[in-house]
């Protein structure tokens, strides 16, 4: 997996073939999930992972996003 942490939302969508639109709908699913969170840096925004939050399907509630991570990683 490539690491950017600059990328900017457009460069994310081109990279994985969806719109802006669509990859900034997502980005809210998972602020509003907890699993990103946003902090403001001059005119960009810069996400973190919370790795620890579980993953939403009851049969696999007992994996977090960071365990998914590093099985793609």
């Amino acid at each position: 997996m490539r690491r950017s942490p600059d990328l900017l939302l457009r460069e994310v969508a081109s990279q994985v073939g969806i719109t802006e639109r669509a990859v900034q709908r997502i980005v809210s699913e998972l602020e509003e999930a907890g699993v990103l969170s946003r902090e403001k840096v001059g005119r960009r925004n810069r996400y973190s992972l919370t790795l620890s939050v579980p993953l939403r399907h009851p049969l696999e509630s007992n994996k977090s996003v960071g365990d998914l991570l590093e099985l793609v990683g």
